[in-house]
């Protein structure tokens, strides 16, 4: 099993959107991301995202570490 990088808020939600997640919109500092099929998602505009709230968005989505370190690089 992949560690899992140290991503901002914006990268994570650049890489959920190679996997069909969309931007809903922003309000204050967190954007909801949207899928036609799997759950919405919503991330905070961190510099950093923590190992705990990264572990929770990737089990919401439905996304494996494995794949998710592909999505980022």
């Amino acid at each position: 099993m992949a560690r899992l990088p140290v991503v901002s808020g914006d990268e994570f939600v650049s890489a959920m959107r190679r996997i069909g997640y969309t931007l809903d919109h922003i309000r204050g500092s967190h954007m909801i991301l949207v899928h036609s099929s799997r759950s919405r998602l919503s991330v905070p505009r961190h510099k950093e995202l923590g190992r705990g709230l990264l572990r929770r968005l990737l089990r919401d989505a439905g996304v494996s570490r494995d794949e998710f370190a592909r999505l980022v690089n």
